[in-house]
């Protein structure tokens, strides 16, 4: 949790502080635990900057006024940004927080390296019911407009507790602001000054802004990309925060990086590193991140070596150290390097001379299970 000065937007940050900076945007009535399922693994290579709007969260709720526009908005996170020293950045929101980041990509686009703009739209429809729910909120508070958030937010029997919680927390005042903001929300002529890199998210089952919604924006931002998702409602990062973050993962992979993850997935393969970033915590992020950059970012992709030394080595490496979980996936990197089920042998057989005929009698029953399945598989060693 980070602390936050009283006249800034309340914020969380996570990932190393060296990475690339990506900021996450919240939908009205909501905090920074809207992101909660695609924050964690997307801090592997990113600094994220999770910001909550004015009254909700931890954000201070007179940040914000009667009469409020997306340009204040944008300004507060312009703010936030400079107190973080960050220049430039990546930018994804939800609905409110995605028009927030279409302002700053017209307005600012010398400080958006990319965009995605999730369950969103450049204009929110007629003014009418916004300024009619923000007199309904000032008058009783949020009471009325809770009772019906689920079925907005979510498709039938999905619900998220902590999510109706965080609305029911927020300061009606600032609520109604956000309404004020989003009844005079019209970034439609600006679409095409858009030049960061664009991706547009809908829910395909999403009432409060429709799919016609996030065509209307990759229609008009020029290069914009749209991803609808089936089964998603309007807080889709919640309801579907698989699909989100390896969509925005895809979006945002940091391009001085690529070549490290792009042989980290050649060597061990898509389905382990797709499990490895899955299972990423923000306490494993560090390591995750670590291990693209130097071992597969520097270390393997290091001409001096061909990937088949650099496999010969890792599994002598791996036996001596009785390594033997990690030893079953790199003989399947082995086999994926061009090593035939002979040179693995004989790799092995090298090892009890040296490492000692324990460690290799261990490693050759290793082997030869994961090599069998393999075989099983279809997608085994040849045998040399």
């Amino acid at each position: 949790m980070t602390t936050t000065p009283a006249r800034l937007l309340h914020h969380r940050a996570a990932g190393p502080a060296s990475a690339p900076a990506l900021l996450l945007g919240p939908s009205l009535g909501t905090s920074t635990a809207v992101w909660d399922g695609a924050a964690p693994e997307l801090s592997a290579a990113h600094r994220i900057v999770r910001w909550d709007l004015p009254g909700h969260g931890g954000s201070p709720a007179g940040l914000i006024g009667p009469g409020a526009g997306v340009a204040d908005l944008g300004a507060l996170v312009l703010e936030l940004a400079d107190s973080l020293s960050l220049d430039r950045f990546s930018y994804a929101g939800v609905s409110l927080g995605g028009a927030v980041g279409l302002w700053l990509a017209v307005h600012h686009p010398e400080r958006v390296d990319r965009l995605a703009v999730v369950c969103s739209s450049a204009h929110f429809g007629d003014p009418g019911p916004w300024r009619e729910r923000a007199a309904l909120v000032r008058a009783e508070g949020l009471g009325k407009v809770a009772e019906s958030a689920a079925g907005r937010w979510f498709t039938p029997g999905f619900t998220e507790p902590r999510l109706l919680d965080d609305l029911l927390g927020t300061d009606p005042g600032a609520y109604a602001a956000c309404c004020d903001a989003l009844a005079e929300c019209d970034l439609r002529p600006g679409l095409a000054a858009v030049r960061a890199p664009t991706l547009v998210i809908a829910g395909r089952d999403d009432p409060a802004t429709p799919p016609a919604h996030a065509r209307e924006i990759a229609d008009g931002v020029p290069g914009a990309a749209l991803t609808e998702l089936p089964g998603a409602s309007h807080l889709a990062p919640a309801e579907r925060p698989g699909p989100v973050r390896e969509a925005l993962r895809a979006h945002f992979a940091p391009r001085e990086r690529g070549s490290g993850t792009s042989v980290r997935r050649e060597v061990l393969g898509d389905a382990h590193v797709d499990r490895a970033q899955a299972a990423t915590t923000g306490f494993t992020a560090p390591f995750q991140d670590f291990i693209s950059r130097y071992a597969w970012g520097e270390i393997w992709t290091d001409p001096t070596l061909s990937r088949r030394e650099r496999s010969l080595i890792t599994l002598t490496a791996l036996v001596a150290h009785g390594h033997y979980g990690e030893l079953a996936m790199h003989v399947r990197a082995a086999v994926r390097n061009g090593l035939s089920a002979r040179e693995i042998g004989a790799a092995l057989l090298q090892t009890g001379v040296y490492c000692g005929v324990p460690a290799a009698n261990s490693a050759f029953a290793v082997a030869e299970r994961v090599l069998a399945e393999m075989d099983e598989e279809g997608d085994g060693a040849s045998p040399g």
